[in-house]
């Protein structure tokens, strides 16, 4: 048996700029829209405009209306996959990613809802609750005034995550189009996509990309991504075509031998991120990209916050407010920015500004006090 090749240590910064390259975020790309959201295996997506964000900071000249028309004309779809939560992906991947995912919905619906249907056949239904979101789109909430019409006594709320946990849901526009909203109404994939490929990817396939897209990454940071466990054993099979290393820690951490490794000294710019942004949700050990006090502060808040990177680490975060036809863009440091930093935090914002509030009049960008 053939054992993969031993690159040795990785450091941090290395680290942390092979991820960058891989995420797009060490210069924009000329990539369209589909192929970038191939490479990248999907963007969370559970807010419906935000990853609009993870778009633009990633590509050359991006506008919005570029990836609502791929929504529309069904090129790309928004549907629960990793994590159990809602992925921006093209069609193709939709199928392909959401059987390998069923075991993660299973989960979900067990532990958080599997006590409240206890008795009830759930396979009548995720019946009952497809032949009713194949006729047309529906809401949550008709889907379980449906579904308790047959069962009067029972949990809404298990009814309802039983149907999403069975069937494959789409969340159908105009939710999630660029300056539009609409309520959130699914139907199944089969109703909005048709017939599903005739060849459908492995679980080996689908860890060999999240490595093109994430690596170099650890089982650990490969389940933490996608939510299922015992990856392990795929890993092992994959070892002899990858290249492992040693992260600091001594974590061992697996990648494709061909992938970009850059320069850990090449300049990365500043980067404004999205609220659900998936670098920082899909590994593990996120010490390559976020220092570890603030990925803790972040959990005890609940919060999802938006996040700028200086020098290729989250550095703060931001957010924007409109009112009177004003856009303002507030930068709040972890810490004192250099004039340097302030400066090309600044360039950026101005065009995150353009982009996310083009229809306002004036733009303004403050900086708050630091966070410490």
């Amino acid at each position: 048996m053939r054992h993969a090749i031993t690159g040795g240590t990785i450091g941090l910064r290395a680290l942390n700029r092979a991820t960058l390259e891989r995420q797009l975020l060490l210069r924009r790309t000329t990539l369209s829209v589909p192929a970038t959201l191939e490479h990248l295996v999907g963007m969370q997506a559970q807010t419906p405009h935000t990853a609009y964000l993870g778009l633009w900071t990633r590509l050359v000249d991006f506008r919005g209306e570029q990836l609502s028309g791929l929504l529309l004309d069904r090129s790309a779809v928004r549907i629960a996959l990793m994590r159990g939560t809602i992925h921006l992906v093209i069609a193709r991947d939709a199928w392909g990613l959401r059987p390998l995912v069923q075991p993660v919905m299973d989960r979900v619906q067990k532990s958080q809802f599997g006590a409240r249907l206890a008795g009830v056949d759930v396979d009548e239904v995720v019946a009952m609750g497809r032949a009713f979101v194949d006729e047309q789109p529906r809401t949550f909430k008709a889907l379980g005034d449906h579904l308790l019409t047959r069962w009067p006594d029972r949990d809404r709320s298990g009814l309802e995550q039983a149907v999403r946990t069975g069937v494959p849901l789409i969340q159908v526009p105009p939710r999630g189009l660029w300056g539009r909203s609409g309520p959130v109404a699914h139907t199944s994939i089969d109703a909005w996509l048709g017939e599903p490929p005739a060849k459908l990817p492995s679980i080996d396939t689908v860890v060999a990309r999240y490595l093109a897209a994430f690596g170099p990454a650890s089982v650990m940071d490969a389940q933490a991504w996608c939510g299922l466990t015992k990856l392990g054993e795929v890993f092992e099979r994959l070892r002899p075509g990858l290249v492992t290393f040693r992260d600091e820690g001594g974590r061992e951490l697996f990648d494709l031998p061909d992938a970009p490794r850059p320069d850990p000294d090449i300049p990365a710019p500043p980067r404004f991120l999205y609220d659900f942004e998936n670098m920082l949700l899909s590994y593990a050990d996120r010490s390559r990209v976020i220092d570890p006090e603030m990925v803790r502060g972040f959990e005890r808040t609940q919060e999802s916050l938006s996040t700028f990177t200086l020098d290729g680490f989250v550095a703060g975060t931001w957010g924007v407010q409109r009112l009177r036809g004003r856009a303002t863009l507030t930068i709040t440091p972890l810490a004192p920015l250099s004039s340097a930093s302030a400066s090309a935090l600044a360039d950026e914002g101005e065009g995150l500004l353009a982009f996310l509030a083009d229809k306002a009049t004036d733009h303004d960008i403050r900086f708050a006090e630091p966070r410490m």
